[in-house]
């Protein structure tokens, strides 16, 4: 009789591991693969590729993109583009002695993704923890009036994530609208391209309006270094940089706010 006891409560205690056990362990490797999962950043280059009426080649600025891709791709996360028509984004600042750019355009996945970059209508931005405006004079063109990227931000945003730019890419944040109606930059210190190397470059005649001036004209603190300096601005998980000196401290920056 005691036997048979034994062996019915051994029963009952193998059962009640394979109850209770079994879900534990599944969940414990889902949450591990979940935490394992990519998350996915966006890129926004432009697909503009003419400076006004100079007729002098534009596009993004090719470190402005390669620079904060390496870090933030070598830290696992995927990242895509798009671009305001979509396909082929127009490059500036081809430069192949940079190391990480012949990095960059020596990956095939990636090279293949700025060739044939999303429109905006094809993001879904709930899959993306974070946006990513690359300058580039091109980008003065048709970043700031281009609604759907801009809505594109405020969500990333407002679902927690983060919005960085470098250069002229901060172009496309002077119209962003948060959904309590305020601009993304109000009340915020950034920065990006100034009205002094605007300047220093000759084309303050040319671009459609002055970034740092629009940018203060939106409510921002704008911040700002000498000519070239490497500056980086970081404020309320925004993250801005003045010129392509600063894109590996963008990508940093960004990476520090993601984790």
């Amino acid at each position: 009789m005691k036997t048979t006891t034994r062996f019915l409560k051994t029963i009952v205690m193998v059962v009640a591991a394979g109850i209770f056990t079994y879900p534990m362990t599944d969940a414990t490797a889902q949450t591990k693969k979940n935490k394992n999962m990519k998350k996915k950043i966006l890129f926004v280059v432009t697909s503009h590729d003419k400076k006004g009426a100079t007729g002098e080649a534009t596009g993004f600025y090719l470190s402005e993109v390669t620079h904060p891709w390496d870090v933030l791709q070598q830290a696992g996360y995927e990242i895509d583009f798009v671009s305001p028509k979509g396909g082929k984004a127009p490059i500036d600042g081809f430069d192949l002695t940079d190391p990480v750019n012949k990095k960059f355009w020596d990956n095939a996945q990636y090279r293949s993704k700025v060739e044939n970059t999303m429109k905006p209508s094809d993001v879904n931005p709930n899959d993306y923890i974070a946006i990513h405006y690359a300058g580039g004079h091109g980008a003065m063109w048709d970043f700031a009036d281009n609604k759907e990227l801009a809505s594109l931000a405020a969500k990333i945003y407002e679902n927690n994530g983060v919005v960085s730019a470098v250069c002229h890419g901060p172009a496309g944040l002077v119209n962003i609208k948060l959904s309590n109606g305020n601009y993304l930059v109000d009340g915020k210190k950034v920065n990006g391209f100034t009205n002094e190397e605007e300047v220093a470059v000759q084309l303050d005649k040319v671009v459609p309006f002055a970034l740092e001036t629009q940018l203060i004209a939106r409510g921002a603190k704008f911040e700002k270094s000498g000519l070239w300096q490497e500056h980086v601005t970081v404020d309320e998980r925004l993250v801005t940089g003045q010129n392509p000196q600063s894109a590996h401290a963008v990508g940093v920056a960004v990476l520090k706010e993601l984790e």
